[in-house]
């Protein structure tokens, strides 16, 4: 396919400009270019069918089955984007004085305190942009609070080896140590292996429930107890609160600070590099230390109120992404109580059905019931015919489905993480379970033409290596 730049021919474009009716401005010389813009000349009709061959390559929820394991690649109710484009939210300003906005304040004051209720938090900030910008500032309020009690040796943030990326890499972005302890063999955190990591010198564990391998860690109350003993705090990473939204909340378990990612439990669009929200719930103790300003409510008026002179300062230009917030809180007010609780249920219903569909050709990490996601290894038929956990995502892709998250979390070898979210029916899974069943017989009865997948797409094995490390990302004529 060309790149808009090659169909470009001189003299085209794509739009007709009126006459100016008004006197022209002469800029100032030293504000204009000394060279044309470098943009491509073509007309309407080639933009249109240009950027609409480009959408057809892309692979979003709308178009099948995304179990991408870890990502809670749920469904996007259209009417949360109906509700995101409704002209009274998308045509005001930040700086707008508060009277004249206080019906995008009490959405936000609405959603903060529903948010606080579903995770068992005393107080919220919608600021952050993202997980990764959420886990930042979470990380920022644990070292605020340490700081404050004047508890300056608590440098080592504890996190397990079942982690996801992000978590060490917050930590160390705030000034951390990293402390990496291994888990148990049952894929939950060694109790004996914490307590040894555990000290003076601890500033929080990171740690998600259910974890990475799909299992809610039974011993939660008391990896809580170690923690909290050695003056630690407890951070609870949001990726997997689809599996327990409703059922049980992470305050309630002994977490003191939280990340969520509105983009993947509260089903607000995700992925492609499109804004995110990553809002951080935090107990009473760390109120204090919360960006500001946060949004209040007297009188039935609503406010942007100072959190006072312990903030540790605005983490996001104004207030966030506030369309994503109104995205996640017609989710929330469409399913209430009960049906947040029955999307939880209903996600990890259908983790288990898939799971024990699939168990028989490719050995599970855990044999117990899983929660929202599940892990499987490939270990095996790599031995027998040398097919790899790369080998059956490429062929998945050929069948239509997006890949399961592979070679994740590391403690699994060859791993393939499902987690197909409570949006899907059985037909669904019934044809993705035939589907990789299928590629199992078909990778046994010819493994090197299996490994030539993908075959129907533009583009089949790239280099990956290279394109990582290498990338060409400016267009060269």
């Amino acid at each position: 396919m060309k790149t808009i730049f090659e169909k470009s021919v001189p003299g085209k474009c794509a739009i007709s400009l009126a006459p100016c009716d008004v006197p022209a401005y002469d800029l100032d010389a030293s504000l204009l270019r000394e060279t044309p813009l470098n943009l491509p000349e073509v007309s309407e009709v080639e933009v249109v069918r240009h950027y609409t061959a480009l959408s057809k390559r892309a692979y979003g929820v709308d178009d099948g089955f995304y179990p991408l394991g870890s990502c809670t690649m749920k469904y996007n109710p259209k009417l949360n984007e109906e509700v995101a484009a409704l002209p009274g939210f998308t045509g005001i300003h930040p700086l707008q004085c508060e009277c004249t906005v206080q019906g995008a304040l009490k959405a936000m004051h609405t959603l903060s305190r529903k948010l606080a209720a579903i995770t068992g938090m005393d107080e919220v900030t919608l600021q952050p942009a993202a997980g990764a910008h959420g886990e930042y500032t979470a990380l920022q309020l644990i070292r605020a609070y340490h700081l404050d009690r004047g508890d300056t040796g608590r440098d080592k943030i504890i996190v397990p080896d079942s982690a996801h990326g992000t978590n060490p890499a917050s930590a160390a972005m705030n000034g951390y140590t990293v402390v990496n302890i291994p888990s148990a063999a049952d894929g939950c955190v060694d109790l004996d292996a914490l307590r040894s990591a555990v000290g003076p010198d601890t500033a929080a564990l990171m740690l998600t429930n259910p974890n990475t391998v799909g299992i809610f860690d039974k011993n939660i109350a008391k990896i809580a107890q170690i923690v909290h003993d050695a003056g630690g705090l407890l951070y609870y990473d949001g990726a997997n609160l689809n599996a327990i939204m409703g059922t049980i909340r992470p305050g309630d378990m002994g977490y003191d600070v939280v990340h969520l990612n509105l983009h993947k439990t509260f089903s607000t669009p995700h992925g492609g590099g499109g804004p995110g929200s990553g809002p951080v719930g935090c107990k009473a103790a760390l109120a204090k230390y919360l960006p500001g300003p946060v949004v209040t409510e007297k009188d039935g008026k609503y406010h942007l109120t100072s959190v006072g002179g312990k903030s540790i300062g605005c983490v996001k230009t104004f207030y966030g992404n506030f369309l994503v917030m109104l995205r996640a809180l017609a989710y929330i007010e469409v399913l209430g109580k009960e049906g947040i609780k029955l999307a939880s249920q209903l996600a990890v219903l259908n983790a288990n059905y898939m799971m024990a569909r699939l168990k028989d050709k490719f050995p599970t990490y855990s044999s117990d019931i899983c929660m929202h996601e599940f892990v499987v290894s490939c270990d095996k038929i790599k031995e027998e015919i040398g097919v790899t956990a790369l080998d059956f995502a490429k062929a998945m892709i050929d069948r239509g489905m997006h890949p399961p998250t592979i070679y994740f979390p590391l403690i699994v070898h060859e791993a393939l993480m499902f987690e197909p979210t409570e949006t899907e029916s059985k037909e669904t899974l019934d044809w993705a379970c035939d589907t990789v069943l299928d590629l199992v017989a078909e990778a046994y009865k010819d493994p090197a033409a299996f490994k030539q997948h993908p075959r129907k797409m533009p583009i089949g094995r790239p280099d990956e290596v290279t394109a990582a490390r290498k990338p060409v990302l400016i267009y060269k004529a």
